[in-house]
C-alpha cells in the first residue's frame, strides 16, 4: 500500500494547491482587516503574492510530500536516506564486488611447456547486448604432458552480471596460440560479484533487524549473517527447522543467481557462523546451496514468415538465452523474465507470454513439456535446452 503524502497534509487542513493557499491568503488578508478589491488572477497584488509567497510555499510541499516524509520510513526511504535509517538498526549497505574465479585452460598437445601471461581476457557471447569479461589474475604454466589447466580470473569490472552459468565464457577475444578452448565449469566460481546493493535488498534487511534483535538466535539473526555476504539477497535464504541432524539443529538454503560459488564460498559462511562463535547456545545450523534439481526443456518456434535465415538463426539464440535467464543462468542485467524460485510453481505460460511480448518475430511457440514445475526446497536448473525451428 503507498501512501499520498499530499493527501496526508490536505487532510490536516493544510492547503496544497496554488487555488488552495491563494484562497488562504484571501481570508487571511480579510481576517487582518485588509481590503483588497481586485482579487482577480491579474491583479497585480496577487501576481506578486504568487511570485514571493505562493510559488516557495508550493516548492517547499513538494519538497516535504515527495522528499522529506517518504524518506522518514523504511518502507518508501531511498539512497542516502534508507542509509541512515539502516545505520540506526546497525546494517550497512553492502558494496559492489567483483566476481572471482577459475577457468579451465585447453591446449592442443601436451607436449612441452606453455606459458599463458597474467591479463589474458575471456569474454561471453552477447546477452541482449552485454558482454561480459574475465581476466586471468595470475601467469599460469602448462607443464609436460598436461593438456588443461584451470587459471585465476578476475571480472573486469564489479558486479552480479558477471557471475554466468557454467559454459557462458568460452570466447577468447584475442587467440592464443596452442589454446584451443577456454571455459567456465562447474564450481568456477570462487566469490560471487554483486552490484551496489539495492534499496528494495537494503530495505528488507533493515525490516529484518527488528526481528533480529533479541537474545535468542532465530531464523531472522541467521538470516542477517547470512544476506551480510555479497551475493546473498536476504529474501534468498530459506531455513529447513525439523532437526534434520538431531536436537538443536536446522539447515539454511542459500538461492544463488546465475553462477552458483564454489563450496569454498559457503564454508567462509559456515565458519562465520559455527567456528567464530556467531550461533546460539546449542545451535547446529549448516549453510548450503540450494538444491538444484535439473530440467530438460523444448521449444517449439514458429518465426513470422519471410524472416530470412539470419534474422531466424538470431531470433532462436536471443529465445535461448532469454529462457535460460528465467531458469537463472543470467541476471537481471541482461533479459527480465520471471524466475524460477523455491517452494514456488513455474509457468510455462506466463513464460510463452512474456517471450512473445520480447520478441515481435515469434509467430507461435509451444514448450514440451507444458506442465508447470512445482518446487519444495528446491530450484529448477536447466539440464538440457533445445529451440528447434517450426
Amino acid at each position: 500500500m503507498s501512501v499520498d503524502f499530499k493527501k496526508v497534509i490536505a487532510d490536516a487542513g493544510i492547503p496544497t494547491t496554488e487555488a488552495g493557499l491563494k484562497a488562504a491568503w484571501e481570508k487571511e488578508v480579510e481576517a487582518q482587516g485588509a481590503k483588497v478589491a481586485n482579487t482577480s488572477s491579474y491583479s497585480p497584488f496577487w501576481r506578486v503574492m504568487t511570485a514571493l509567497v505562493t510559488k516557495p510555499v508550493l516548492w517547499l510541499l513538494d519538497f516535504l510530500c515527495l522528499t522529506v516524509l517518504p524518506n522518514f520510513f523504511v518502507k518508501t526511504a531511498a539512497d542516502a536516506w534508507l542509509d541512515m535509517l539502516a545505520w540506526a538498526v546497525n546494517v550497512e549497505r553492502k558494496g559492489a564486488t567483483k566476481a572471482q574465479g577459475k577457468l579451465l585452460f585447453t591446449r592442443a598437445t601436451p607436449d612441452g611447456v606453455l606459458e599463458l601471461e597474467k591479463g589474458i581476457v575471456v569474454q561471453s557471447a552477447a546477452i541482449n547486448g552485454n558482454v561480459y569479461q574475465l581476466v586471468t589474475t595470475a601467469p599460469a604454466t602448462f607443464q609436460q604432458g598436461q593438456l588443461q589447466l584451470d587459471v585465476p580470473v578476475e571480472a573486469v569490472e564489479a558486479g552480479s552480471g558477471f557471475n554466468l552459468a557454467p559454459g557462458y565464457y568460452a570466447i577468447l577475444p584475442v587467440p592464443i596460440p596452442g589454446i584451443v578452448q577456454v571455459v567456465n565449469r562447474d564450481g568456477w566460481l570462487a566469490s560471487p560479484g554483486a552490484n551496489p546493493e539495492p534499496n528494495d535488498q537494503l530495505r528488507l534487511r533493515v525490516r529484518n533487524q527488528f526481528s533480529a534483535v533479541n537474545q535468542w538466535h532465530t531464523d531472522a539473526v541467521y538470516r542477517a549473517m547470512i544476506s551480510a555476504f555479497p551475493g546473498v539477497r536476504p529474501d534468498g535464504v530459506y531455513f529447513e527447522h525439523g532437526a534434520p541432524r538431531g536436537p538443536g539443529s536446522a539447515n539454511a538454503y542459500v538461492l544463488f543467481d546465475a553462477g552458483v560459488p564454489a563450496d569454498t564460498y559457503l564454508a567462509q559462511i559456515n565458519a562465520h557462523i559455527r567456528d567464530q562463535g556467531n550461533h546460539g547456545h546449542g545451535d547446529d545450523l549448516l549453510t548450503f546451496v540450494m538444491p538444484e534439481v535439473p530440467a530438460t526443456v523444448t521449444l517449439f518456434l514458429w518465426p513470422k514468415p519471410n524472416l530470412g535465415a539470419e534474422r531466424v538463426s538470431a531470433l532462436v539464440k536471443e529465445v535461448e538465452l532469454f529462457v535460460r535467464a528465467a531458469f537463472r543462468e543470467s541476471t537481471p542485467t541482461d533479459y527480465q523474465p520471471t524466475l524460477t524460485y523455491p517452494q514456488s510453481r513455474f509457468s510455462y505460460s506466463r513464460l510463452s507470454e512474456e517471450l512473445h511480448q520480447q520478441f515481435a518475430d515469434i509467430a507461435s511457440l509451444r514448450f514440451m513439456p507444458g506442465q508447470d514445475i512445482v518446487s519444495g526446497l528446491n530450484i529448477p536448473r536447466l539440464a538440457q535446452l533445445k529451440v528447434t525451428v517450426q
